[in-house]
């Protein structure tokens, strides 16, 4: 993780070099490459004066120039679950039953909402909503942004 020299100097030419010196094309490339890593895992692998959110800005970025924001923000929560929820879905969202835990799921999806550019907000609550009533079925833990099921909750044509 970083330790404060993330802002130092020109952060945005090291964070592409550092991704070009590995063999990728663009920052989406690398990230693509490591779909289930999260933010801070990807960041670690760049070198500690690179931030995590640093990689997001620039996703968000090449997201929007690509028109690829929908794939983006399922991505997002693949990331958020690996935060949060590595095993996959608790078996119950119940924090007085044996496997389950609501807080975590809230935690990832809360970090996904907070990660989600404006446009996409409502639809990601929506989601979320959807996957608190209607729960996947324990250790669901989507592979990358085109799981059939965020697929379904976040359309490529949404926002």
């Amino acid at each position: 993780m970083s330790d404060g020299d993330a802002w130092r100097g020109n952060w945005l030419v090291r964070l592409r070099e550092r991704v070009r010196d590995r063999g990728y094309t663009s920052v989406t490339a690398f990230a693509e490459a490591r779909p289930t890593a999260s933010l801070a895992e990807l960041a670690d692998e760049l070198g500690q004066d690179i931030a995590g959110v640093q990689i997001h800005k620039v996703l968000v970025d090449e997201a929007e120039r690509n028109h690829k924001m929908a794939r983006l923000v399922r991505g997002t929560l693949v990331r958020k679950f690996r935060d949060w929820l590595p095993q996959g879905w608790p078996a119950s969202l119940d924090p007085d039953v044996e496997g389950g835990d609501r807080f975590k799921v809230a935690a990832a999806l809360g970090g996904w909402h907070s990660y989600s550019p404006i446009p996409y907000r409502d639809p990601v609550k929506r989601a979320g909503d959807i996957l608190m009533a209607n729960p996947p079925p324990p250790g669901w833990y989507p592979k990358g942004p085109d799981d059939e099921l965020l697929r379904m909750l976040i359309p490529d044509d949404e926002a």
